[in-house]
């Protein structure tokens, strides 16, 4: 009885750091991948000036899909830890 116990409660702690790790590698992966759309943005602007409309309205296009796919991956963690 108590070794099933010491046993559930083992594998509840092991979740929340699973979770944790998982919530802190979206949002470095997040990060990441908004510096470089952001890099990558400036750079084509500095090469091409008379397109700064299209570049920036796609520049915030992938990075609202980033955000997205990061949103996602934090509450796929929350529902571990939770659920």
């Amino acid at each position: 009885m108590l070794t099933t116990l010491l046993v559930l409660l083992a594998d509840l702690a092991i979740a929340k750091m699973g979770a944790g790790i998982g919530a802190g590698i979206a949002a470095i992966g997040a990060g990441i991948g908004i510096g470089k759309i952001g890099g990558s943005a400036v750079e084509a602007i500095a090469r091409q000036p008379e397109s700064v409309g299209d570049i920036r309205s796609n520049m915030i296009v992938a990075a609202a899909l980033i955000e997205g796919v990061a949103f996602f991956a934090i509450v796929v963690c929350l529902l571990i830890l939770f659920i």
